[in-house]
């Protein structure tokens, strides 16, 4: 029944947004007044690595308004019409937008380019061999099939979604592709310096157990840098850990000899919090880069920015010697 409301509510929105893409659809011009690419992105690793590929030679705008959690974003007419105007859509996949491809079919548009960002990418069970017990609530996110969506949070993919997001701008906007291919290959260039950092600084560890207090956001940074994560709930942010799961995180925390449970940016900390003082050990905050504050994105923060802040914690919370 819930499968057949959500069904129910995203076709409702498809007609609304064809009817209100129909109606503008007679005004809308095929060139922006600015005579650049516009681009429409999703979340904001995705926004920040298309305005660095931009370069100034495209106008970039991010549909995820700040603050927002992306899990459980529903978009709304107005957001269907930005992307019908749009030259190039980006968004990370069916995992992480499964509501993307639905709206991009309800587009009539000769001039929008799609990029699915994480095409190609090797993605990773949502389910680690100790995160048995949510193997139902995992399924529940996107199309069934149990996939964590967070592949930013591998480097060598992040540095694969950069190459998606060229062959769209350079496809959408050949007269500028010299430019944009210089971008992308520095931002590469700075990708791989950063994997090689926390590479680095994540070698030796008085603990490997990186144990979060929230959703399943951190796999793939765990399993490049070789961590044993554990994470309370599922991947999605409003999933409600079982009382039985929050007694086995504490007793995780306290045989692991760890100091710290890690919380994540946007999300509130309470649960994490209490589960902290039950274990007698500090919270740290970890940021999944999937969307920014108002105050970071008042500040121009950049993911490489949020990255770093990352390492930052981890160190502490690992307590990590620099190799």
């Amino acid at each position: 029944m819930e499968g057949y409301r959500i069904t129910m509510r995203v076709g409702s929105l498809l007609i609304i947004c064809c009817v209100m893409v129909f109606a503008v659809s007679c005004t809308r011009k095929e060139v922006p007044l600015s005579g650049r690419l516009q681009v429409v992105t999703t979340l904001f690793p995705l926004y920040d690595f298309a305005r660095t590929i931009a370069g100034g030679k495209a106008d970039v705008t991010m549909l995820l308004p700040s603050g927002v959690e992306p899990h459980t974003f529903e978009p709304k007419p107005e957001d269907m019409i930005r992307i019908s105007r749009a030259g190039l859509f980006v968004y990370t996949s069916r995992y992480m937008e499964p509501w993307a491809e639905k709206i991009i079919t309800g587009i009539n548009s000769r001039t929008l380019r799609v990029v699915n960002a994480g095409e190609g990418v090797t993605y990773r069970p949502a389910v680690s061999s100790d995160d048995h017990d949510h193997h139902e609530e995992h399924k529940e996110h996107g199309d069934q099939k149990g996939m964590d969506p967070h592949i930013w949070l591998d480097f060598a993919n992040a540095a694969h979604m950069v190459d998606a997001i060229l062959a769209g701008f350079t496809a959408a906007d050949p007269n500028n592709s010299t430019i944009y291919r210089k971008n992308a290959e520095a931002l590469k260039v700075k990708l791989a310096a950063l994997d090689v950092r926390f590479r680095k600084n994540l070698t030796s560890c008085a603990t490997r157990a990186l144990l979060h207090g929230g959703h399943y956001t951190f796999g793939y940074l765990a399993q490049r840098y070789n961590l044993e994560y554990h994470a309370l709930s599922g991947i999605s942010s409003d999933s409600e850990p079982s009382a039985e799961r929050m007694i086995a995180l504490v007793r995780e925390i306290k045989t692991s000899g760890a100091t710290y449970l890690f919380a994540e940016e946007l999300l509130s900390p309470r649960l994490t919090e209490t589960l902290a003082h039950e274990a007698g050990v500090g919270v740290l905050m970890l940021h999944g880069a999937h969307n920014l504050s108002r105050d970071d994105q008042s500040r121009n923060v950049s993911f490489f920015d949020l990255m770093e802040r990352n390492l930052a914690q981890l160190r502490k919370g690992l307590q990590c010697r620099a190799e």
